[in-house]
Order: structure tokens, then C-alpha cells, then sequence
């Protein structure tokens, strides 16, 4: 398999370094909201911990070996100069470390994320790398990163360029604790560890004043969140939008169904589970208007109460294992318990999250 490497290897380098640019996919990646959780926030202890695998960057140039988020134990060389990120989630990390003007590559659908145009605008003209379902290797390699950075799917991936000595670190945020530990994780890779304690420390401390706030409700309204195409899909108990549901005080309507993906239910089930809050995520394909709209639904407490959101989708997509899904947490917080944590203090919030870890201002007035 080496020898096969190599020679692939060789090939590309005779070749142009092409790959296209980042709105060139040529498949679909997933939806932010789509993301998939073996365990959620609300198993865990509500004190959050701030996890650093064992190994600290060294302040000096020199490599330094870290634990990926796969078990492996990677290699990387001193002074990383190009990164390679290939997953949304990890470059949305880079950048609120401070390394974007380190990334050379960067996943398929840049164009499509808020948060690149707003911290940094280049982003969407690098060369695009692919998707999970269909990774360009060729245009990775073309790009002689130091360091890649890949979801935990692409371990086979991972193994491919590591036998062409290229530093490949999996990650796998799809827990609150698993984003904890990928954020010191790429700190420890790039050396930027303090940065990443910094994070961590807001994460833990916005959750710690949300928990503040919902340890001792009894009375937790039931909360419904749709799928991203549909409102006859939603999250199950094993989904990263489960905790989030659960760490803003409320209860999953779907909390009873395992699962760790979207589930398809029907209108029976709908109306069974008779929430008192329906949420439209970030990117849905529909409105809050068709919600309303549909006549098989005006039965519904939430649907009778005009009680249907729609996560603000201006910056990120605040439902997925993001630095930022703390303010998604506290959104949610707000619609529940509007008269203990307001929308102005989610807005006053948010500002500064945005301004202290991606360098820019926000128009509040798009929080609502």
C-alpha cells in the first residue's frame, strides 16, 4: 500500500496543483444541524471540565506528539506554517484560535457559511479539499500542508496520508466534551494552547451561567426540533441538538427515541408528543410561516400558541458542536425563560463572543 502511495504521490506532484476553489463541491456535505452525538451534554456533569490531552506544545519551534480524538498518536512537526482543514467545525476552531491565515485548504461550501465571510472573507476563495463523501486527496496533497485536520470518518483517509508523512489529527466533536477536547487538541497541535484554554474557559463559564439558571425549574417546557428538511423529522436522544435542548432547560420531545441521527415520524407521533415549543433550526428548507401554515398541525399547543422559532442563522449554525453553540444554548435559553435571561443579554453576549475570539462586530438586531 505504501509503494501504492508513493506512486500516487509522485503523480500528483507531475501534475498542476489544482482542486478548485472552495465553491466548486462536487457533493453535498451534511447539514451543520445533521450532526450526530454517541453522548449528550445532559449525561455528563453539570460542572464543565476543560479537558488538555497530556502533552503540551512546547514554546520553542520542535515536534510535538498529541493524541487525535481517534486514539492515534500523530506527529507534528514544529512551526506549522499550512493547515488543512476538512471539516467546517474544525476551521470555525481554527479560526477563533487564530490560525486562519494559516489554512490553505479548507472544505467544500465555504461560500455558504456566514462566519467565513464575517472573520475572513479569503477563506472562501481557498482551494477546496471536498467533503466527508467525497474527499479530493489530490488537492490536499497538492497544498503540502503541515498539519490536516479531519472528521473522525475519514480514518482511512487519515492512514493514506500519513504513509505520504503528512500529520493528519481525527476529530470527533460531536459531544459537548468531545468539542471541549478538539478545541485543545488543535491548540496543542499548532501550539496555540493558550488560546484554546481560553475558549474552553468562555464555553465552560457560559455554561455554568446557564446552569446557574435552569438547576432548579421544575415545571420544563417540551421542546420539538425539526430536521433541516423537514418538520416530520427530528432529534432523537443521542443527538449534539438533544443536549443542547436539555442544557437550556427544556425537554425533548423526542427524548424517549434512541438514536444518535435524525428520525422520521409522522403526523400521529406529532401530535402525540403535542410540544409546547417548536424549533425551526438554522438552515431549515422551510419556514416558520409552513409550520403554521400546515392544517394537520393546528391542534398543536405550540402551533395554537403561535410558539414556533427559528435559531438565528446569521452567524453559524448555533445547533452544531461549534465554539459559538453556547449562544444557541442561551437563544434557546431566552425563548423558555425569556423573563430570567433576555434577548437583549443573548445579543450583548453574543457581540462579545464574536468580537473577542473572530475579530468582528455583529448587527444584533439579526438575533431574535
Amino acid at each position: 500500500m505504501l509503494l501504492a502511495a508513493v506512486c500516487l504521490l509522485m503523480s500528483i506532484i507531475a501534475c498542476s496543483a489544482g482542486g478548485g476553489t472552495a465553491n466548486e463541491s462536487k457533493s453535498p456535505e451534511p447539514a451543520a444541524n445533521e450532526s450526530k452525538a454517541p453522548e449528550t451534554a445532559a449525561n455528563e456533569s453539570n460542572a464543565p471540565e476543560i479537558a488538555a490531552p497530556g502533552t503540551t506544545a512546547p514554546e520553542s519551534a520542535g515536534p510535538v506528539t498529541v493524541t487525535d480524538q481517534a486514539g492515534r498518536e500523530v506527529v507534528v512537526g514544529g512551526d506549522v506554517e499550512r493547515i488543512v482543514s476538512g471539516y467546517y467545525i474544525s476551521s470555525s476552531v481554527c479560526i477563533a484560535l487564530g490560525l486562519a491565515d494559516l489554512l490553505v485548504g479548507i472544505e467544500a461550501r465555504a461560500n455558504e457559511r456566514p462566519i467565513y465571510a464575517l472573520a475572513k472573507p479569503e477563506l472562501m476563495n481557498l482551494t477546496s479539499i471536498g467533503t466527508a463523501r467525497d474527499f479530493n486527496l489530490e488537492a490536499c496533497l497538492a497544498l503540502k500542508p503541515d498539519l490536516v485536520i479531519l472528521p473522525g470518518r475519514l480514518r482511512d483517509v487519515a492512514e493514506t496520508l500519513d504513509e505520504m508523512g503528512v500529520p493528519v489529527i481525527l476529530v470527533n466533536p460531536e459531544s459537548y466534551q468531545g468539542l471541549i477536547e478538539m478545541i485543545a487538541l488543535i491548540g496543542q497541535a499548532t501550539g496555540e494552547t493558550a488560546r484554546a484554554s481560553q475558549l474552553n474557559e468562555w464555553i465552560g463559564n457560559s455554561r455554568k451561567s446557564v446552569d446557574s439558571i435552569t438547576a432548579d425549574l421544575s415545571d420544563k417546557p417540551v421542546v420539538y426540533m425539526c430536521g433541516t428538511a423537514s418538520w416530520l423529522s427530528t432529534t432523537p436522544n443521542g443527538m449534539f441538538q438533544a443536549s443542547l435542548i436539555e442544557l437550556a432547560g427544556g425537554l425533548n420531545a423526542a427524548g424517549d427515541i434512541e438514536g444518535s441521527g435524525r428520525i422520521e415520524i409522522s403526523y400521529e407521533q406529532l401530535l402525540i408528543f403535542n410540544p409546547d415549543i417548536i424549533i425551526v433550526p438554522p438552515e431549515a428548507g422551510f419556514t416558520i410561516e409552513d409550520v403554521l401554515a400546515d392544517p394537520l398541525l393546528i391542534e398543536l399547543s405550540a402551533v395554537r400558541n403561535g410558539s414556533v422559532y427559528q435559531m438565528p442563522e446569521a452567524f453559524e449554525a448555533w445547533d452544531s458542536p461549534v465554539p459559538s453553540f453556547m449562544l444557541g444554548v442561551k437563544w434557546l435559553l431566552s425563548v423558555l425563560y425569556g423573563d430570567i435571561y433576555s434577548i437583549e443579554t443573548l445579543r450583548v453576549d453574543a457581540a462579545d463572543f464574536y468580537m473577542e475570539f473572530y475579530g468582528f462586530s455583529i448587527d444584533t438586531t439579526l438575533i431574535g
